[in-house]
């Protein structure tokens, strides 16, 4: 039997509380990595800017961590998961929108066409977005994410996708926030579809992240007070505009950033570019028998100037089939 929402965050929060617990242990903070570089090198960055008598000591309100989240913290092959809800949203709202059955990207959703999809441009991902997000007020959409992502299962894993999270890094924002740390998501993904599930899968509030957004209007209806979605992108959190989103919403310039696309270099880069200690991490993708083996030719989280520059800029690079001992949490 599949468990609701509610009972699965507080499932999620039960075994996040119990890793920080874990991760408080000074002989094995991060258990589901191996004794390999990219553990010594977050545990090594970790001790530096936390105790008081080194050189390169942080004081806590400026220990500031931000985490891409598809591909980073969860898995993004082989269709990133709001994909899959906006592919959801245009089948079920398809039979009161015949002319999508001929006008892409709509068509290539609703055959399931992944080749004509790839060469949908940043426009057709707009149309798609604004026909599928707006028209409805804040809660609403929420409340249809809600719904979605409480019996959404990826395709290949048969388990829910809010289980389709990685534990090494479930591991590590536990081990940040045990010392101190302030932990953000900065996503391409919507700000409105990641706040519904952050919390009760990652432990992050609604103000820690940071996503793209459509625009709002304030409204009445009677006498209640609504925020509208419009059919308008405001601001894409992607690439370039990462750094900007940090700066929007953040305020302060982090000291560690964590990526695993050509999506998150502008990010590593600006993060990595400060004064002081600094931290960058990308996660490689190389493990095909526990999850997926991609990089340079992929359609979905493409990986190839980010691990080219990573030696000289300093990154630290995460093999995934050689440095976690797992890659999803049990199922228990």
């Amino acid at each position: 039997m599949r468990a609701d929402f509610k009972s699965l965050g507080g499932l999620v929060v039960v075994l996040v509380a119990a890793v920080t617990t874990a991760a408080r242990a000074a002989d094995d903070p991060l258990p589901s990595w191996n004794d390999v570089a990219s553990r010594k090198a977050v545990l090594g960055f970790v001790a530096r800017v936390t105790e008081e008598k080194s050189s390169d000591f942080v004081p806590v309100p400026d220990r500031v961590a931000v985490f891409d989240n598809d591909g980073t913290l969860w898995c993004e092959q082989p269709m990133y998961v709001q994909a899959v809800f906006i592919r959801d949203r245009i089948r079920a709202m398809a039979p009161d929108h015949p002319e999508w059955k001929r006008l892409q990207p709509f068509k290539a959703l609703l055959e399931g066409d992944r080749a004509a999809l790839a060469d949908v441009g940043q426009e057709g991902l707009v149309d798609v977005v604004t026909a599928t997000h707006a028209g409805m007020t804040s809660d609403e959409f929420a409340g249809l994410v809600r719904d979605w992502i409480a019996r959404a299962e990826h395709p290949r894993f048969k388990r829910l996708y809010t289980r389709c999270v990685y534990q090494p890094m479930l591991e590590l924002l536990a081990y940040l926030r045990a010392n101190g740390f302030k932990t953000f998501i900065v996503s391409g993904g919507g700000v409105e579809f990641m706040r519904v599930w952050a919390e009760p899968v990652y432990g992050l509030p609604p103000s820690q992240v940071v996503g793209s957004t459509v625009r709002t209007r304030y409204e009445l209806r009677g006498e209640t007070p609504v925020l509208m979605r419009l059919p308008e992108v405001d601001f894409i959190d992607d690439h370039a505009g990462k750094p900007v989103g940090i700066g929007k919403f953040i305020g302060q310039r982090p000291i560690a950033a964590f990526g695993n696309s050509d999506g998150d270099y502008e990010m590593l880069r600006y993060v990595t570019s400060g004064s002081g200690p600094r931290f960058g991490l990308v996660v490689h993708h190389t493990d095909a028998d526990r999850e997926y083996a991609y990089d340079r030719d992929s359609t979905v989280g493409r990986l190839a100037r980010a691990l080219d520059e990573a030696p000289a800029r300093g990154w630290t690079v995460v093999d995934m089939k050689r440095d976690w001992r797992v890659v999803f949490p049990p199922e228990k």
